[in-house]
């Protein structure tokens, strides 16, 4: 069996087992009603996200571009950026996945320096001496942080398959272990004062499912579980970052149970970009 077919097995197997235990969960359970809207959200999306990979270099092209644009957007809004900066964020969202999938070998230093260029042009033509550096350097960010990682989807093959359900089941075992393991000892320490709520019981959670999870469909290495647990560690961490000095709790209000695509994809941008750099 392919590692494609592996991992649509393991994922088909993750939503009926979970389906079946919100389903059972009591009435008087606090976080009842939220934990349900969010397995509606993996319901839908995970066939979305498999079935865009299945379908090879096109399909993934698509689905980067798509949830490039839709992050960006978010982004911009949170990052208080013009319809400039919105433009050359938007445009990367697509150009760059569409390199990936149709000429890779021009991802290279060249783009880097277009890039960096493309991100301080409306400054620089709109004369913007108040925050025309800032703005530059937002954009910059955003286009690191979002548009590039998202390149991975077309660039890693199967492996993107296997790198986005190990994400979704880290921060499953980030939050299980926050909730059984973090309330009291050293393991109940923050990890960062960015998030209050993200306790080392919750890295802990997060290694273990990984790792579980990458061995499962059979695409576990060293430097690859590595990468995708520092992506679900330090993604959260990174867009809480972005939210705290933005003054926002949720970078939208769209997606049931998460708030905002962002929200949802945070650790997984930073693991694709990981699993990137150390399979390549």
């Amino acid at each position: 069996m392919t590692g494609y077919g592996r991992t649509a097995m393991v994922t088909a197997g993750v939503l009926g087992v979970s389906g079946l235990a919100v389903a059972v969960l009591p009435a008087r359970m606090r976080m009842r009603a939220e934990l349900r809207k969010r397995w509606r959200t993996w319901a839908l999306a995970a066939p979305v996200y498999l079935g865009a990979l299945f379908l090879g270099g096109g399909g993934a092209f698509a689905l980067a571009a798509a949830l490039g644009v839709v992050a960006v957007t978010e982004y911009v809004r949170m990052a208080g950026l013009g319809r400039a900066e919105h433009a050359v964020l938007g445009a990367a969202a697509v150009t760059l996945p569409a390199l990936a999938w149709m000429s890779p070998s021009l991802l290279d230093l060249r783009t880097a320096d277009l890039l960096l260029l493309a991100a301080a042009l409306p400054s620089l033509l709109g004369g913007n001496a108040e925050s025309g550096f800032t703005d530059a350097a937002r954009t910059v960010f955003g286009l690191l942080w979002i548009t590039v990682p998202l390149t991975g989807l077309v660039r890693l093959g199967d492996t993107a398959v296997a790198v986005g359900l190990a994400v979704a089941l880290g921060d499953v075992g980030a939050w299980c272990g926050g909730t059984f393991l973090g309330r009291r000892g050293a393991l109940s320490r923050p990890l960062s004062p960015l998030s209050p709520n993200k306790t080392w019981a919750g890295v802990l959670g997060a290694v273990t499912a990984t790792g579980v999870t990458l061995t499962a469909v059979g695409a576990w290495t060293p430097l690859l579980w590595t990468g995708v647990a520092l992506g679900c560690v330090l993604g959260d961490l990174l867009e809480s970052m972005v939210k705290r000095e933005a003054g926002v709790k949720d970078a939208g209000s769209w997606l049931p149970g998460f708030g905002g695509l962002l929200d949802r994809i945070d650790s997984l941008l930073l693991a694709l970009l990981l699993a990137t750099v150390v399979t390549r």
